[in-house]
């Protein structure tokens, strides 16, 4: 899995947009999710909501990231990728999947499908360790 992340961290490093790790995580965040907030991040995150802000203003500023006001709550900002956001989101995408082949390159179905389920299993036992 550090393998894994390394390739994709230096694809996102090599981008023309220097993403890190963690906006590049934001953006697929909000990609799946448009319209959610702020506050949606930081819960699913688990980061400290000074740093996510902080994230998010680097976001916006680069033109990543859109704010519109929220009807029902005027305190509240909604996100949404903007155009060049979804264009970046996608060529990171595209290397996530470029490294997911690699990386199973060999396996066949059988293989990558008991790969899943034991991958699954740790999630499963590092969420239930999480708790103690």
């Amino acid at each position: 899995m550090h393998r894994f992340r390394s390739l994709q961290f230096q694809a996102l490093k090599e981008a023309a947009h220097d993403l890190s790790h963690m906006e590049a995580k934001a953006l697929g965040f909000f990609a799946a999710r448009p319209g959610a907030t702020q506050s949606e991040l930081v819960q699913h995150a688990g980061r400290d909501k000074g740093q996510v802000a902080r994230l998010i203003a680097g976001l916006r500023e680069r033109g990543l990231l859109e704010a519109g006001a929220d009807a029902a709550d005027k305190r509240s900002v909604r996100l949404q990728v903007s155009a060049e956001g979804k264009a970046l989101q996608q060529q990171v995408r595209k290397q996530a999947q470029r490294v997911s082949a690699q990386a199973v390159s060999g396996l066949d179905e059988a293989e990558c499908r008991q790969l899943l389920a034991l991958l699954g299993k740790l999630r499963e036992n590092l969420e239930q360790g999480a708790g103690e």
